[in-house]
């Protein structure tokens, strides 16, 4: 895989991501902050909101797919995208549960895999997920007053 080929999907990936409905879901998805393993299960059932979560997660996961399977060079992913550890920073916390629930042992399997395979990206999910808590901290914060 030339990086040239590897920019060339990266670039069909990001097109994929300006597409309306999937812009209207990355948007939902950034709000989204769930409290536990059922919160997610319950909101993948919700008629409104569900196929927004199910579109942007299955999106990422295919995503890492290709990555982790050489299609595009993972350091040029790595430093053309950042929104795949959002997301995973979101489901972590409750995706062995998760997937028992659902029946699911590979759910988000590849995103999982290439959001933990080296130190480097491990530590910047740690820290997304630090700043994901600070944001909403301070929205919690915001409403109280």
């Amino acid at each position: 895989m030339s990086k040239a080929e590897s920019a060339d999907l990266i670039l069909k990936l990001y097109d994929l991501r300006r597409e309306a409905t999937m812009r209207k879901a990355r948007d939902w998805v950034f709000m989204f902050t769930p409290k536990s393993a059922d919160d997610i299960l319950n909101t993948m059932m919700d008629p409104e909101v569900g196929a927004y979560l199910r579109m942007v997660g299955s999106y990422w996961d295919m995503a890492a797919a290709m990555v982790n399977h050489g299609a595009i060079d993972a350091d040029l992913f790595g430093e053309t995208n950042g929104e795949h550890y959002i997301i995973f920073a979101k489901i972590e916390p409750f995706l062995a549960e998760l997937r028992e629930k659902i029946g699911s042992p590979d759910a988000y399997k590849n995103l999982e895999t290439l959001t933990m395979s080296t130190p480097e990206n491990a530590a910047r999910l740690r820290k997304t997920q630090e700043w994901l808590e600070s944001l909403s901290e301070r929205a919690e914060a915001k409403q109280a007053s």
